[in-house]
């Protein structure tokens, strides 16, 4: 059933699935992509001998659309999520989908759907989630011919809440081996960290940080976002890595970072340097920036700053971060577009 704006409650949203009216699809086949479109309808059919289903040819993407004050709705470069996308598709074998063509159906779902676009100051965002899947007939293991490409979008409250730290677990899975593969810097698939994600959870963690498959002694990222650490000396660091994925978030804080003379860089970070940073946190679209309260390591929990309140590096990259998203503060580096 179609969701009605009168039904939301948009200070209580949760991170969930809610049906709009629109979406948009396009479908490739003989060769080239067919002229996309708006839909209503939220289902798709598909063969039980679809690629997708057998060999997993399936990327997707993640953005936001944010609220302003002056009730325009700005969204955060989205030319970026639609380069990676092209990324992820040639790591797939996929038929990759025009970036400006994906810019244009992140900006149609949300125009068409913008009653649904969270009021300012709620809390709320609408998170737009572009996808692509193979639905070919395939039986034997090959790549597909013909490619469904869809843009959904669902009004979401936080990911996680926001300043307030979380607790975190090292996993003792190897997610790239545990999956036959590691996510290549591209959107990638997170299934493989859907099992100690879920036992992280059950011991009262926020998610899982994972380690280098190689070595197991670098810090690679969470099982939803990227890493960062502060050192005591006041410098923003972040893993770097062939194995984890490129965040529009992470890049864009990197150049934050640098504006507010913290020196950043990106470099292997052992996980015992980690237990003594001043501050860390994990930053994504979804997880926006969380600081980092604990980390707990083979039974030993290493507090990182507070596990009551942010720390104050923390909280100003958060502020400024948001601050452009939303429109309250100048964009000096081009990042928003608007939408009347």
């Amino acid at each position: 059933m179609k969701e009605k704006v009168e039904n939301l409650d948009w200070n209580n949203l949760g991170f969930q699935y809610h049906d709009l009216p629109y979406r948009y699809e396009a479908k490739y086949k003989d060769g080239k992509w067919g002229e996309g479109k708006l839909i209503t309808s939220s289902t798709m059919e598909l063969s039980e001998c679809a690629e997708v289903l057998h060999y997993g040819q399936e990327i997707f993407e993640g953005l936001k659309a944010y609220r302003r004050k002056d009730g325009r709705i700005n969204l955060f470069r989205p030319e970026q999520n639609a380069h990676r996308f092209t990324l992820s598709a040639g790591r797939l074998a996929m038929e990759p989908f025009p970036e400006d063509e994906f810019v244009n159906a992140v900006k149609q779902v949300v125009e068409a759907n913008k009653e649904f676009v969270p009021p300012y100051d709620s809390g709320a965002t609408l998170y737009i989630r572009p996808l692509m899947i193979g639905t070919s007939k395939v039986i034997g293991v090959q790549a597909a011919t013909e490619y469904t490409f869809r843009v959904f979008a669902t009004p979401v409250g936080a990911y996680v809440n926001g300043l307030i730290p979380a607790a975190y677990q090292v996993s003792d899975y190897d997610r790239a081996a545990y999956a036959g593969t590691g996510r290549s810097k591209t959107s990638g698939n997170y299934a493989s960290s859907l099992y100690p994600s879920v036992e992280a959870h059950k011991e009262g963690f926020a998610d899982c940080l994972y380690l280098d498959p190689r070595e197991h002694k670098y810090i690679d990222e969470f099982g939803g976002a990227n890493f960062y650490g502060i050192t005591k000396d006041g410098q923003f660091v972040t893993p770097k890595s062939k194995s984890i994925l490129v965040s529009i978030t992470k890049r864009s804080l990197l150049e934050l970072a640098e504006k507010q003379g913290l020196n950043p860089v990106e470099r292997k970070i052992t996980l015992e340097e980690a237990f003594d940073f001043a501050e860390a946190g994990a930053m994504g679209t979804a997880a926006v920036i969380s600081p980092v309260g604990s980390i707990t390591y083979k039974g030993k929990k290493h507090v990182i700053y507070s596990e009551e309140k942010p720390g104050p590096i923390t909280t100003k990259l958060y502020n400024e971060l948001v601050a452009i998203q939303y429109g309250d503060t100048e964009d000096k580096y081009g990042w928003t577009q608007t939408l009347e």
